[in-house]
């Protein structure tokens, strides 16, 4: 075991800020990251989830701020640093008229490593590909692409992932698959840090980072960020929703309404003003009111409505 490995945090940062240009792109962003942990990143689209992430892990120099990922300094020792990371874009490029075999093979000899063909022939077989070596990448599926992508970015046992939106246009199935195996390396002590933009997915990451707009909103597991946030939540059904919310729009107590599925979700900070107002509204009606449980979905959309984005606008 290297010194390094011996480090507790895999990644722990303080203060770091980002400009490009007159734009503020991430605003004293300090985090710390355990060795086995999967750190989620949620947000905004141009939020700074990526830049943030690159920051971490020095792939990018910040203007200010210090840190270390994997016991390296993130200013001094990136060379270091990028041989021990895996990194997956949303759009990983293969050559689509060469097999999986001959892909990671090609991958491989990036990589510069020296028994190849053993690490190709246990890519395979650790990520369920072996069955399928010979298929042409092109003709893959996106959870095949998928599976294929995180085989290539494990070829050199990196210590920490990057995963940039892994499973946009997968199916349901695929990124289930996706998340068990994330789950596998993550207990074989590799760190992983992930953006994505669905809550199912949020929720299997041990913490969660929310970043809008160059900030750090929230960080922390799923139940301490929706606890933190100290919403109360109902649920509205048994009738057009558009018409029920157009009849709560501006009432007291109400902060927040989002369709969800069949049921409006009505939030508040006030618990009994919210009641309140619900009640008054819907009696008489054929509405139904129950209270329910306020989830991650719900915590995101209000923290959004109330975060300024770079220009001082709301979202």
């Amino acid at each position: 075991m290297t010194a390094q490995a011996t480090v507790p945090y895999a990644i722990d940062v303080q203060g770091l800020n980002k400009h490009f240009g007159k734009k503020h792109v991430v605003k004293d962003v300090s985090l710390q990251v355990n060795r086995g942990e999967i750190l989620g990143f949620l947000g905004p689209n141009g939020s700074g989830k990526t830049t943030s992430i690159r920051l971490m892990c020095g792939l990018l120099t910040p203007d200010s701020g210090s840190g270390s990922c994997l016991g390296f300094d993130i200013r001094r020792q990136s060379d270091e640093i990028k041989r021990r990371v895996g990194y997956m874009t949303q759009r990983f490029s293969f050559w689509e008229d060469l097999s999986i075999r001959e892909n990671l093979d090609f991958f491989a000899r990036v990589y510069e490593m020296p028994n190849r063909r053993h690490v190709v022939e246990r890519a395979l077989e650790d990520l369920g590909l072996a069955s399928r070596a010979t298929q042409l990448a092109g003709s893959l599926s996106g959870g095949w692409k998928q599976r294929l992508a995180l085989a290539a970015c494990l070829l050199h046992d990196p210590e920490l992932l990057l995963l940039d939106e892994p499973t946009a246009g997968v199916d349901p199935s695929a990124r289930r698959d996706f998340w068990e195996e994330l789950h596998r390396l993550a207990a074989r002590g590799i760190s992983i840090l992930v953006s994505t933009h669905y809550m199912d997915e949020a929720e299997r990451c041990h913490k969660l980072a929310y970043i809008a707009y160059g900030s750090l909103i929230a960080y922390g597991t799923a139940r301490e960020i929706i606890a933190a946030e100290g919403l109360s939540t109902w649920a509205v059904s048994g009738g057009a929703l558009s018409e029920i919310e157009g009849r709560l729009q501006g009432e007291a107590g109400i902060e927040q309404m989002a369709a969800f599925g069949a049921a409006l979700h009505v939030t508040g900070k006030d618990p009994a003003a919210l009641e309140a107002a619900l009640r008054r509204v819907t009696s008489g009606t054929n509405y139904h009111l129950a209270q329910a449980e306020t989830g991650l979905e719900d915590v995101f959309i209000h923290m959004m409505k109330r975060t300024a984005d770079n220009f001082g606008a709301r979202p």
